[in-house]
C-alpha cells in the first residue's frame, strides 16, 4: 500500500514482481510473460476502481465545502489540488504506456511481448537520458512537489508524503544497496534492459501507487475535518427561547444548548450564575437531552446575564465551555400605541399612513380595524376617512392567549384650501411680473402650501378678465386660443386677474382658491 501497513494482496503482487525480476537474469519464459499480462490486467482493473472511489470522495468533500464553507474550503482546496496532481501524473504514465502498447501487432499477446528495443530507444542514447526519459523524470519530481506543497506542515500527512518522496523522487537508485558505491538512473534502472510487458506493468503499478495514495490522503482529509469538527474544542454555547422577551412574574424557561446537541452530550459539571447568583441544580436547572433545561423567575424589568461554565470530560482531561447570555425582561403592557406617521390628524378622502404597535407584542399578534382601515404589511396600515368629524382605531394585541383591548381617536380634517400658481409661481403681496408672451404659455396650477402630504391638485377651470374687456372662461390648465387672443389685447402694465379656479383631488372636494394677479411687463 502506499501508506500504512501492506494489504496481503499487495504484498503478494510485489514478491511476485520481484520473483519475476529475478527470473529474468535466468530466462524469460513464455509463461512469465503472461504472468506479467495479467498482473497488469489486474492492476489496472484495480486502478479504474480507484477512479471511481477518489471521484466520489472528491465529490464528497466539494458538498460538504458547499454545506460548511468555513470547516471545508481550506481541506477542499488542498484536496483540488492533490487530485489535479494525480491526475496529471496518472494521464501521462497512461500516454507512455499507450506508446508501449502501439509498438506490438497484439497488445493483448504478451507472450510476444519480450523486446527490449522500445523503452531502450524511447528512453535512453547511449549513457544519457532522450528528452522522453527526462521528461519522465521531470513529471514525477512535479508531482512530488505539488503534493508536497499542498501537503506539508501537516502532521497527519506526513506518513503520505514519506510514500510520495520514496516512490516519486526520482532520484539515481544503488542496485547493490551502496555495495559498490555506483548508483544508476532511475529511469535505466527500472526500464532499460526490460521485456516491453515489464516496463508496462511497472508503469500500471506507479499509477497504481498514485491511486492508492490519493485515495488514503482524500479519505483521511475527510475523516479528520469531522473528527475535529466533532471535537469539543470547536462547541459554543446556544441560549434557546420560547420568546424574545419574558415579562415580570414569567418564568424564565429558556434553555442552555450547545451548537450540536444530542443526547450524548451531556455536561459533567455545571457552574452558572444568574446575575451574580449561582444556579442550583434540580431546582434552577434541569439536565435534558443534551440541554441545561432552566426553571428560575423571570426576575424585574430589565436585562439580566447568565455566566459560568459548562465542563465535559474528552481523553482524560477538562474542556470547559464559557457561557456568557442575556436576556431582557418587560413591563407587561397594558395601552397601544398609535400614531400618525405626517401629524396628529387624518384628512378625509385621502390616504393617511398610520403605525400601530403594542409595546412587547409581536407585530403578528397586532390587530386593527377602524371604517376606512386597511392594512399594509406589519404595522404599516391605511386609512382613507369619507365622513364625521372623528375616527376611532380599535386595537387588539394576543399574548400568551390573552387579549388585551385599547384604541386611539384621531380628528377628522378637510384639506386646506389650495394655492394658485402661474407657471409654479405663487404670488406674494404685489402682482407677479411676467411678460405677455410668457403668460400665454404659462400653466395655471395649485398646491397645498406647508403640508406634508404629497398631493397636488389639478386645475380644470379658470377664468381670465384684462381691464376694459370681458372675461374668458378657459377648461384646463393652460390658455386657449380665445385666452391668448384676449391677452393680446391687453397693454404693458396691466393687470391681468386669474379667478374662479377650479382644481380637483380625486375623491376630494377641494376649496375654492383666491384669484392670482399677474402684471404685465411689455
Amino acid at each position: 500500500m502506499a501508506g500504512g501497513k501492506e494489504t496481503p494482496r499487495q504484498k503478494m503482487i510485489n514478491m511476485m514482481y520481484l520473483v519475476f525480476i529475478a527470473m529474468l537474469a535466468l530466462n524469460m519464459s513464455k509463461e512469465v510473460l503472461s504472468a506479467f499480462g495479467t498482473i497488469n490486467e489486474s492492476l489496472e482493473d484495480t486502478n479504474t476502481n480507484f477512479e471511481e472511489k477518489n471521484e466520489d470522495a472528491l465529490e464528497g468533500l466539494a458538498r460538504k465545502a458547499d454545506e460548511s464553507e468555513e470547516q471545508f474550503k481550506e481541506v477542499f482546496n488542498s484536496a483540488q489540488i492533490v487530485s489535479a496532481a494525480t491526475s496529471e501524473l496518472y494521464i501521462y504514465f497512461a500516454g507512455v504506456k499507450e506508446g508501449m502498447y502501439k509498438s506490438v501487432e497484439d497488445p493483448k499477446d504478451y507472450e510476444t511481448m519480450d523486446k527490449t528495443a522500445y523503452t531502450d530507444e524511447l528512453f535512453v542514447s547511449g549513457e544519457k537520458l532522450t528528452s522522453a526519459g527526462k521528461e519522465f523524470l521531470a513529471n514525477m519530481i512535479a508531482y512530488k512537489d505539488k503534493m508536497n506543497q499542498a501537503l506539508v506542515g501537516n502532521v497527519k500527512y506526513d506518513v503520505f508524503l514519506s510514500t510520495i518522496n520514496d516512490k516519486f523522487s526520482g532520484d539515481p537508485v544503488s542496485p547493490d544497496a551502496g555495495v559498490k558505491g555506483a548508483k544508476v538512473n532511475y529511469v535505466r534502472h527500472h526500464f532499460v534492459g526490460y521485456p516491453l510487458i515489464s516496463s508496462i506493468t511497472k508503469i500500471t503499478a506507479l499509477q497504481n501507487d498514485l491511486k492508492v495514495v490519493e485515495n488514503e490522503i482524500l479519505s483521511s482529509m475527510l475523516s479528520g475535518q469531522l473528527t475535529q469538527i466533532a471535537s469539543m474544542d470547536n462547541y459554543s454555547t446556544l441560549l434557546e427561547q420560547s420568546r424574545s422577551a419574558y415579562y415580570q412574574g414569567n418564568v424564565f424557561d429558556g434553555s442552555i444548548v450547545l451548537g450540536r446537541t444530542d443526547n450524548t452530550t451531556v455536561p459533567n459539571e455545571v457552574k452558572l450564575t444568574l446575575d451574580g447568583r449561582p444556579l442550583v441544580k434540580g431546582k434552577d436547572f434541569t439536565l435534558e437531552g443534551g440541554q441545561v433545561k432552566l426553571n428560575v423567575n423571570a426576575g424585574s424589568a430589565g436585562d439580566h446575564k447568565i455566566e459560568g461554565l459548562l465542563i465535559f470530560k474528552q481523553n482524560g482531561k477538562d474542556i470547559e465551555v464559557p457561557v456568557d447570555k442575556s436576556f431582557s425582561v418587560i413591563p407587561k403592557p397594558n395601552q397601544a400605541i398609535v400614531s400618525a406617521d405626517k401629524m396628529n390628524v387624518v384628512y378625509r378622502g385621502i390616504e393617511n399612513p398610520i403605525t400601530v404597535s403594542m409595546p412587547g407584542v409581536p407585530e403578528n399578534k397586532v390587530n386593527a380595524s377602524a371604517d376606512g382601515l386597511r392594512r399594509i404589511k406589519g404595522s404599516q396600515y391605511m386609512v382613507k376617512p369619507t365622513t364625521g368629524t372623528e375616527l376611532k382605531i380599535n386595537v387588539t394585541g394576543e399574548i400568551e392567549g390573552e387579549i388585551i383591548p385599547s384604541s386611539a381617536i384621531f380628528r377628522i380634517k378637510s384639506l386646506p384650501r389650495p394655492t394658485p400658481t402661474v407657471r409654479g409661481q405663487i404670488q406674494e403681496g404685489a402682482a407677479i411680473q411676467m411678460p405677455k408672451n410668457a403668460l400665454k404659455i404659462s400653466p395655471i396650477g395649485a398646491t397645498f402650501e406647508n403640508f406634508d402630504f404629497d398631493i397636488t391638485p389639478v386645475v380644470k377651470q379658470f377664468t381670465l378678465s384684462i381691464p376694459g374687456q370681458p372675461s374668458v372662461v378657459v377648461n384646463g390648465s393652460r390658455m386657449d386660443s380665445k385666452a391668448q387672443g384676449l391677452l393680446d389685447l391687453a397693454r404693458a402694465g396691466d393687470i391681468i386677474q386669474i379667478f374662479d379656479i377650479k382644481a380637483d383631488v380625486p375623491g376630494v372636494n377641494v376649496k375654492n382658491m383666491p384669484a392670482i394677479l399677474v402684471q404685465l411687463t411689455n
